[in-house]
């Protein structure tokens, strides 16, 4: 009869785990407050996932849950330098205010969270189609697709705000 090794609760893997996480977080990261936030957010969702209950492989799950939480935050940093630079490029009496900018940044991040599971091509053809202005046959001459493709990329793409703004 073989044993189970036993498997830790939750609280014993934050005081084993945390220093672990945190350093490999701040090596990758190069920021050490980003790490913390990093960090603390992927035991949350660790205990989410996982409630009070023991999980088997604890470091794998929260390299995991971190992975995917560094890969968030650096899409969205990219997303707010892209726009920062787009308003760099205007003049200053056009400016928005500081109210206006987070605003718009938390827009972005909305909409970047909407697509997030959409193929890069739906994605494109939402922006070209929402922000650029551009009509299916120039989405499709951008995109090399056909015209339908881009209508279906489209519809892909107002589904996935559809149920997005039910949660």
């Amino acid at each position: 009869m073989t044993t189970l090794a036993a498997v830790p609760p939750v609280d014993a893997i934050f005081r084993n785990d945390y220093p672990w996480l945190l350093g490999r977080l701040r090596y990758k990261l190069g920021c050490a407050f980003t790490a913390e936030d990093i960090a603390s957010e992927t035991f949350v969702q660790l205990i989410a996932q996982a409630g009070t209950s023991s999980v088997r492989e604890p470091r794998a799950l929260l390299t995991t849950i971190a992975h995917r939480l560094v890969y968030d935050f650096w899409r969205r940093r990219d997303l707010e330098r892209a726009y920062l630079a787009v308003l760099a490029a205007r003049p200053e009496s056009v400016a928005p205010s500081e109210e206006e900018r987070a605003l718009v940044v938390e827009t972005l991040h909305a909409i970047d969270r909407m697509l997030a599971g959409l193929s890069a091509k739906a994605r494109n053809a939402f922006i070209y189609s929402q922000f650029h202005g551009l009509t299916h046959a120039e989405i499709a001459d951008r995109l090399g697709v056909s015209k339908r493709t881009v209508r279906d990329y489209l519809a892909q793409a107002l589904r996935a705000c559809y149920l997005a703004s039910l949660q």
